[in-house]
């Protein structure tokens, strides 16, 4: 062990807010549901199948690629602040 503290300073902010997190873990459970829907009707014609599951499982992509994507404007600003 060095012995070394680390400062406020020397710390960097993380990447994701819990708000990604929950947004990531919403999207998981869509996508989740989506794919289980389809499995449990197990029919090629079945409404289920063909038209909700589908729609489900792009609606949880889409909230995953939005909370990866999605940055906290306050946290970029209170950094670029400190550091100058």
């Amino acid at each position: 062990m060095s012995g070394r503290r680390r400062n406020k300073k020397d710390t960097k902010p993380m990447l994701f807010t819990p708000l990604n997190y929950k947004l990531l873990g919403l999207g998981v459970l869509l996508i989740v549901v989506g794919f289980t829907a389809m499995r449990l009707e197990n029919e090629v014609d079945g409404i289920i199948s063909l038209y909700i599951s589908p729609l489900v499982i792009l609606s949880g992509y889409i909230v995953v690629i939005y909370a990866i994507l999605k940055r906290d404007h306050k946290l970029d600003e209170s950094s670029t602040k400190s550091t100058s």
